[in-house]
Formats: structure tokens, sequence, C-alpha cells
């Protein structure tokens, strides 16, 4: 049986829905992966801009509410930013919980350009950190 992780954000529209499409690509067949937020925001079309430029496609992705899995057993629970990690509910359940605070990339300003560059940053921040994850825990 597959191990279940949880990327939890604030409106599962760009940080956790990005960290879901390399955890789906580096765990395929060692995990089921599900994202949330403590909000929906629905899925950012910048975040699925960004990952078509490398190559996974999230297009498909829905912004789903945390209340939606107080009933699934998580092996892992992470979350990507601090409001979420301040406003993550209690789970019962033994699930291993991580943190790391990614920079919003929905919150960036300027040019086009610069809004692209942001998202590709803070894309590549997330994919580091879930290779090293999916390494870490599923090698």
């Amino acid at each position: 049986m597959n191990k279940k992780v949880l990327v939890l954000c604030t409106g599962n529209s760009c940080r956790s829905q990005i960290a879901h499409g390399y955890l789906n690509k580096f765990l395929a067949g060692k995990a089921d992966v599900y994202s949330a937020g403590v909000e929906t925001h629905g899925v950012n079309p910048n975040a699925i801009a960004t990952m078509l430029e490398d190559g996974i496609d999230i297009s498909h992705y829905t912004s789903n509410n945390i209340s939606e899995y107080t009933r699934t057993q998580f092996d892992y629970v992470i979350t990507v930013c601090d409001n979420a990690n301040e406003r993550c509910p209690v789970f019962p359940t033994s699930a291993i919980k991580l943190h790391h605070n990614f920079p919003d990339p929905a919150k960036a300003t300027g040019t086009q350009e610069e809004i692209k560059s942001e998202f590709a940053r803070v894309r590549n921040l997330i994919k580091q950190y879930c290779q090293q994850f999916s390494s870490s825990y599923f090698s």
C-alpha cells in the first residue's frame, strides 16, 4: 500500500499545487500525493504555466479544502507556508509533519516578465525541496 503525502498551503493555488506536481513525478508508484488549503482559491494560471515550462501539467488539478481530508490517514503532512503551518488542523494520525515556508509567487508585482520570473524562482525552490524530501523519505 502506498504511503499518503499531503501538501498544505493557504489557498491551494500556487505553492502546494507546484509541490503536488513535483511529488507526483518524484514519488510515482511510491506514494499517493494530495494537496489542500486552509482556504480554496483555485489553481493559479501562473502556477500552471510555470510547471508546463518544466514539463509537468497541473492544469487538471483542483483546489481542495483541508476539511475534505479529515478522515484520510496521511503518512506525511508538508506545510509550504507559515500561514498554513499556524492554521493546520490537528490530524488524528501519526503523520510526520514537515514545514518549509516558501515565498508566495502570487504576491509578485511588476511586469509580466518579472512575475513570470518570480514564479520560476519559487518553482525551482519547491522542486529542490521535493527532490530532497523524496530522496530522504522514499529512497
